[in-house]
């Protein structure tokens, strides 16, 4: 063993992991080695594919035998060479003195077993002279530090009826319940909310204070980086391209690859977009039942969408989520509105009632002056192509049996876009190229594509009806920041070219700043503040838009 793991924690040297598919090798990680202190988080940045998971995967021998091999390196952690040690004792190590959280909690939580159960099960399992009482104490107390609401109530939930950002936390609960010494998080927080991740980042710095815990902790997320880490390793094709302290990383970045990431970080993204807009700012006006914006294109007025509780053994109705409650807003035309807000505040449910997919309770909702809620399906049909909507996860919304040119051309043969199959194949490929991507694209299917280029897939499919107006649902919230700030720039490119309206529904403020004309703020269903994204974020006047703005990780707030 080397002399260095005596004063480390953990100590990756030289490592090499090669997987196995259809009959070639793949290099997933390639001659990687870093060092993690006792007491200190080691960041791992790259974009996908980049070997980050690979890595932290190798670290606890998770991966499957066979299709893994590691032809060379070690992974010393207390004084074992974790790719050498028999599964008995990785079994005892995983968990208890390294936990890992996974970044999709949907697949790593058992869906039959209440969640209050599992973190219980993790318990006894490691420490076999607790008793169940003393077990479900510790549960639920790890539950309440992670801000699951009202945890007790909730112990006996399943995983299904949680939120997305709930199973995240219990995912985080159940690593940290058995206080392990080194904790891998990969992308721990990439699904909650800013105020709930500052919350989880202060949690684990504070964990790390009171038991001197390691944390092998892999982001895209750069303003994390800036918060958490010491120490931070870039990585690209598998390879550890810059590894160093933080501070010098991120002031001074030595590799290219770095200095290119770094670059697009929304807050590091020139401003100059605006200039590129057919119409300047205007203001977004509340309005009344007599109101009119002068050039408006989308009016809503007390809009309310509320949704049943029914109980009983009649399901009689007890009371309503009110999902949206009462908003009014114009939206000018060929302007970027940016609807942010945390999850469950109704940003989605609202944009949806704007395009009704969601049938509103009461109040209006205009386009062009023409009130949308009371149209037929028909009638509606025929201005459904002027309103689209672009989703957060086009791998659920793009129809995987259906080849890309069934997705884009179907569309329009139903509105009778073309007047013919090879008008509309030349509109769809002309699009797909506007789209960054190739016509040849067309006659494949949607697994065969990345994130990124599904989601550019999922613009196309919305802008081959030329509409007038789209709602972007969280599109770029699970892309790498390089991918982001294209189709960022895509979408301010196509604003300019067709005088397009957005309205952008988002948790991330960087993208609302670089972004977005103006920016409304939702709580609990309701507007709470609005105005001039410079002047929302800049001067924010609610507290609660004050509250949403000091909770995001920020480059510009390093102080390492």
């Amino acid at each position: 063993m080397a002399e260095s793991a005596h004063s480390s924690l953990l100590d990756v040297n030289n490592l090499h992991t090669y997987l196995q598919s259809g009959g070639e090798i793949v290099k997933a990680v390639d001659d990687v080695s870093f060092t993690i202190p006792r007491g200190e988080t080691f960041c791992l940045v790259g974009e996908s594919g980049s070997g980050k998971s690979i890595t932290a995967l190798s670290i606890i021998s998770l991966l499957p035998h066979g299709i893994a091999t590691h032809p060379k390196g070690e992974v010393w952690y207390n004084g074992d060479n974790m790719l050498t040690l028999p599964d008995e004792k990785l079994r005892h190590i995983r968990g208890s003195q390294i936990a890992m959280i996974f970044q999709e909690p949907m697949t790593s939580l058992n869906p039959v077993l209440p969640i209050g159960e599992q973190i219980i099960e993790a318990l006894l399992l490691h420490n076999p002279d607790m008793d169940e009482a003393e077990a479900e104490e510790r549960a639920i107390k790890a539950l309440e530090q992670v801000q699951i609401p009202n945890a007790k109530g909730r112990f006996n939930d399943y995983p299904h009826q949680l939120s997305g950002g709930q199973r995240q936390r219990v995912m985080i609960a159940m690593a940290l319940a058995c206080e392990p010494e080194l904790l891998i998080a990969d992308e721990p927080t990439t699904a909650l909310d800013v105020t709930v991740q500052a919350e989880i980042l202060r949690l684990m710095r504070e964990l790390q204070d009171t038991t001197g815990m390691s944390t092998l902790f892999i982001t895209h997320d750069f303003g994390v980086v800036a918060q958490m880490a010491q120490q931070v390793g870039v990585m690209q094709r598998g390879k550890l391209v810059e590894v160093g302290a933080t501070a010098d990383v991120l002031r001074a970045p030595e590799h290219a690859y770095t200095r290119q990431l770094l670059a697009a970080v929304p807050e590091n993204l020139v401003r100059g977009f605006k200039t590129k807009a057919p119409t300047p700012p205007r203001p977004i006006r509340e309005r009344g039942p007599g109101g009119e914006g002068e050039s408006s294109l989308i009016q809503t007025t007390h809009l309310k969408v509320w949704f049943p509780i029914k109980k009983g053994i009649f399901r009689r109705t007890v009371d309503h989520v009110k999902a949206v409650d009462d908003v009014s807003l114009d939206i000018p035309k060929g302007q970027i509105v940016a609807l942010v807000g945390e999850s469950g505040c109704g940003k989605t449910t609202l944009g949806r009632a704007i395009i009704q997919l969601e049938k509103a309770t009461s109040g209006s909702v205009k386009m062009r002056d023409t009130e949308l809620s009371t149209l037929s399906a028909n009638e509606m049909r025929a201005i459904r192509s002027d309103m689209q909507i672009a989703f957060q996860d086009p791998q659920s919304s793009l129809n995987p049996r259906l080849l890309i040119e069934t997705a884009l051309t179907e569309p329009m043969q139903v509105h009778g876009i073309g007047s013919s199959q090879e008008e509309r194949l030349e509109l769809a490929g002309a699009v797909l190229e506007r789209m960054q991507l190739k016509r040849a694209h067309l006659w494949r299917y949607p697994h065969e594509f990345s994130g990124g280029q599904r989601q550019r897939i999922g613009l196309a499919r919305a802008l081959v009806l030329n509409p007038a107006f789209i709602v972007c649902d969280e599109i770029t919230s699970a892309l790498d920041v390089s991918v982001q700030a294209e189709i960022l720039q895509l979408l301010l490119d196509l604003r300019a070219e067709r005088d397009l309206t957005l309205l952008f529904i988002t948790h991330n403020i960087g993208v609302v700043e670089y972004l977005s004309d103006q920016t409304v703020v939702m709580y609990k269903g309701k507007v709470v503040e609005r105005g001039d994204t410079a002047q929302v974020c800049g001067e924010p006047q609610h507290e609660y838009t004050q509250k949403l703005l000091a909770a995001v990780p920020r480059l510009s707030g390093f102080n390492g």
